[in-house]
């Protein structure tokens, strides 16, 4: 089972051309030294652990199999990891379904194949159940120093950790209760727990007050992650936490059927737990305090959508659920097993629903796979750079700068923070222009003015010839786009596949008198 995950894992990583946010964390690990990494780093909205790991692994290859290959290993990792806890804490058949979840989750393949820090994640966190039991059932103190270590690795990986840390305090309170029986583990739990804190207040003040203050954060709660954060006013609360529990198991699951039955059944799972107060083992958890730790990051994730915090919904923010749904999930399915009718019947259907979300996803991802093959983007470099002659202008917006840097360029060509100016480079025989970051994507009514401020910008002259490169995730705004470049000049762009184009357009007098305000250069 673990094999079969590494290999489906692998062929992903291995079959497509990096995304933009791929490319992103890549520029950032890219810097001369090591405090600049760092630094470079504190521009995203992660604390700087992934990219530190980049830093010092992308002296080895720089290929996307290689640099996608620690989530490759810390997602396969989880798996087997949170399969050693799940034996710990429940039975073999509910361990066993766990792994098998965990090995194929649509989303948890895709995010194990992709430069993100989601991967390692959900290995420390694993990390982080497996010690902590074992030092309970143990009473390890050394043990309890690892689940310590696996929890400063998770707070320096995603700030989705602060809700996992949350949990996990209130439930290992729970375990170690009373404190006088472990009294020695109770305070190296309790230093651990101190410096947790101290961890994150750090980065709470130092990194993300200065997101805040930015707007970053506030703009994406606005944009694409508005449907996960509730906005009073709009919506019910009690439809936006059943809503959007239901998308949390959709994402998971990546088909909106199978979400809906797979919170059905960790809901009974749940139930099962609550009324079973017995533990699996004399030194285990109850069902109770069991149900607590699988039912308690749901609740806290709710609470911070609706209090305008954190995204709570069909986002891969939400993925640290991920080992508590499978659980309760897990937990269902195996009581499932133990009803009467061959087990062997019901195995099948598990893997039925598994190989349905895996071959139709619904939704289906951004980039969909026909359109995210290297071969398409291998095609793409290869006919710039024959149509290309020497000298010539590339022109993108900030995420097709991106993949233009590390396909075409071979290094970085955007900058990270620069308000409003273009940013220029060399490109081999090209000259590389991208815009700020602020525009990120390109749509159609965005052009003329963009392109009559690139001319004025650097005094290019009134029908002069430049290449436009558009990848990523355009779909929604290629074709206006495309209807738009019409105008200058660019009747037939060259596609390939949906999330990649090329287009040579003029800088003419129509683009210029249409500007709304110069760019400085």
């Amino acid at each position: 089972m673990l094999v079969g995950g590494l290999i489906v894992r692998l062929l992903l990583a291995h079959r497509y051309f990096l995304n933009p946010d791929e490319a992103l964390h890549y520029v950032l690990a890219t810097q001369s030294s090591v405090g600049l990494a760092y630094k470079a780093a504190l521009t995203n909205a992660h604390p700087p652990l992934l990219i530190l790991v980049l830093y010092y692994w992308r002296v080895l290859g720089h290929s996307e199999l290689w640099l996608r290959m620690p989530s490759v290993l810390a997602g396969s990792a989880c798996c087997w990891i949170v399969y050693q806890w799940l034996k710990q804490v429940t039975d073999q058949a509910s361990a066993f379904i766990g792994l098998l979840l965990l090995s194929f989750a649509p989303s948890l393949i895709g995010l194990s194949a992709e430069i993100r820090q989601y991967a390692l994640l959900l290995f420390f966190m694993a990390g982080c159940l497996y010690f902590s039991e074992r030092a309970i059932q143990r009473n390890s103190p050394v043990q309890m120093i690892w689940f310590s270590l696996s929890l400063y690795g998770a707070l320096l990986t995603h700030y989705s950790s602060l809700i996992f840390a949350c949990t996990m305090g209130v439930y290992l309170l729970v375990r170690l209760w009373p404190v006088e029986k472990r009294l020695g583990l109770f305070a190296v739990w309790a230093a651990g727990q101190a410096g947790a804190l101290g961890l994150s207040l750090y980065f709470l003040i130092t990194h993300v007050t200065r997101l805040k203050s930015s707007g970053m954060a506030q703009g994406i709660a606005d944009t694409w992650l508005r449907k996960s954060i509730f906005h009073p006013g709009e919506r019910n609360v009690g439809i936006f936490i059943l809503s959007q529990t239901v998308r949390v198991f959709t994402f998971l699951f990546s088909h909106g059927v199978v979400g809906t039955l797979a919170l059905l059944v960790f809901l009974a799972g749940l139930t099962l737990l609550l009324r079973k107060n017995t533990p699996h083992n004399i030194e285990g958890p109850t069902g109770r305090e069991l149900a607590l730790l699988i039912s308690l990051p749901f609740a806290v994730n709710c609470a911070t959508a609706l209090g305008g915090q954190y995204p709570y919904g069909a986002t891969r923010h939400n993925v640290f659920l991920a080992p508590f749904a499978v659980t309760g999930i897990a937990v269902g399915l195996a009581a499932w097993l133990r009803t009467r009718g061959p087990a062997w019947t019901k195995y099948l259907v598990i893997v039925a629903a598994l190989a349905l979300c895996n071959l139709f996803p619904s939704p289906p991802p951004m980039i969909r796979e026909r359109n995210h093959s290297r071969s398409l983007m291998k095609a793409a470099v290869a006919t710039l750079r024959q149509s290309a002659p020497p000298g010539s202008i590339l022109f993108s917006d900030y995420e097709s700068g991106l993949l233009l840097g590390y396909y075409v360029c071979g290094h970085e060509i955007v900058k990270l923070v620069y308000p409003s100016f273009f940013a220029k480079a060399d490109c081999g025989p090209y000259t590389a222009i991208t815009a700020r970051p602020q525009e990120w994507k390109l749509y159609g009514q965005d052009m003329p003015d963009e392109l009559a401020n690139l001319q004025k910008a650097f005094g290019l002259a009134s029908g002069s010839k430049i290449w436009l490169f558009d990848a990523g995730w355009i779909t929604d705004s290629g074709p206006a786009l495309k209807r738009e470049l019409q105008n200058f000049d660019c009747s037939k762009p060259q596609n390939f596949g949906e999330n990649i184009f090329l287009c040579q357009v003029t800088i003419g007098e129509e683009a210029k008198t249409k500007a709304a305000q110069p760019v400085l250069r």
